[in-house]
């Protein structure tokens, strides 16, 4: 419970509770009684109730700190259940000592239907003190064992996003060398050209790893120096056309997202000059990316390390609880990327 409510309730706990009380236990006392009367009733009401609210707030606070958290919820009112009889046994008494000082009382025993029926009333507001302290207190752990386990699912999911990012700059450096290789053979000049585009793109793919999201703009300019080192591999046998509008260019995606996309299409389809891929990149009408590209697929599909869609699913999934929709058609294989504002 904070400072400030705690200080509110300590002030206009007791007030309210004598108002409910009378309002609700004593209405004929009010009724018929005479203005001394009342003002002592009243007096003697409003001290013995701040009084016995603090004494209570006190008890119930040191019953929590000695049996703490919510798994000892049982033992803390089986203790407040041991101490209730004498703790309303004493506001019973003082109550009616307090009215014996202001001459309202002049037996020293109240009786045995006053006793139980001041006993009950008495019963009754330390049943709200201890509600009051003991369901904040239960809220206050409630909220923290919530904040605790929303705190560890975040470190579990941002663990398991790093081991995924761990993932693609390895997988990325192993096809690109792959592809340079081919080339130092057929073609030392582009080989070259393409050491060049690659060290540039690398610098750009340890940068962007770093980060949960990117623009749209700067992935797609990504794209494009990725897509003339797959093109100087494949010559005509690919083609990677990108038409996204400009109000979706600000928009932001997982980084790489593209990337492994383009690379799971050239992965797993036929890509010759004779048949060739077509790689697409646009938006839908209700604003998500759209990457398409025809479906030829090889006649023996490449075993998958794990990197790929499974990769772009989980970090939608962690970054922004939404996920992604795949549709393969007899023609097409479609990827469709909600884009974050």
């Amino acid at each position: 419970m904070t400072s400030a409510r705690d200080a509110r309730l300590r002030w206009f706990g007791p007030i309210g509770l004598f108002m409910f009380g009378n309002l609700f236990f004593r209405s004929s006392f009010w009724l018929t009684s005479e203005t001394t009367a009342l003002v002592q009733s009243t007096l003697v009401g409003l001290c013995a109730g701040w009084i016995f609210w603090q004494l209570n707030r006190w008890a119930i606070g040191e019953i929590q700190e000695r049996l703490p958290g919510l798994e000892r919820t049982r033992k803390r009112l089986f203790m407040w259940l041991l101490l209730t009889p004498l703790i309303v046994n004493a506001a019973v008494f003082s109550r009616y000592g307090l009215h014996i000082l202001l001459g309202s009382r002049p037996a020293w025993w109240l009786g045995t239907v006053d006793y139980l029926n001041s006993f009950g009333i008495q019963l009754f507001y330390h049943g709200v003190y201890f509600s009051i302290y003991e369901g904040w207190y239960i809220l206050d752990q409630w909220r923290h064992i919530q904040r605790e386990k929303e705190e560890l699912i975040k470190i579990q999911w941002q663990t398991r996003f790093n081991s995924l990012k761990s993932q693609v700059n390895p997988h990325f450096l192993f096809n690109s060398l792959n592809a340079l290789s081919a080339l130092i053979e057929e073609s030392p000049v582009q080989a070259s050209q393409f050491v060049d585009e690659l060290s540039s793109m690398y610098r750009y793919l340890l940068q962007a790893n770093e980060r949960e999201l990117v623009l749209l703009s700067t992935e797609l300019t990504f794209i494009e120096s990725y897509a003339h080192l797959l093109q100087t591999r494949h010559g005509d046998g690919l083609s990677i056309r990108a038409q996204v509008p400009q109000n979706y260019l600000a928009h932001s995606i997982p980084p790489l997202t593209l990337q492994l996309l383009v690379e799971n299409a050239v992965k797993h389809n036929v890509v010759l000059a004779s048949r060739p891929l077509l790689i697409e990149i646009d938006t839908t009408q209700n604003g998500h990316l759209r990457v398409r590209n025809n479906l030829q697929r090889k006649n023996a599909r490449n075993a998958s390390n794990g990197v790929g869609l499974a990769n772009i699913s989980a970090k939608y999934r962690m970054l922004t609880q939404t996920e992604i929709e795949i549709r393969e058609e007899e023609e097409y294989f479609t990827v469709l990327l909600p884009l974050l504002p």
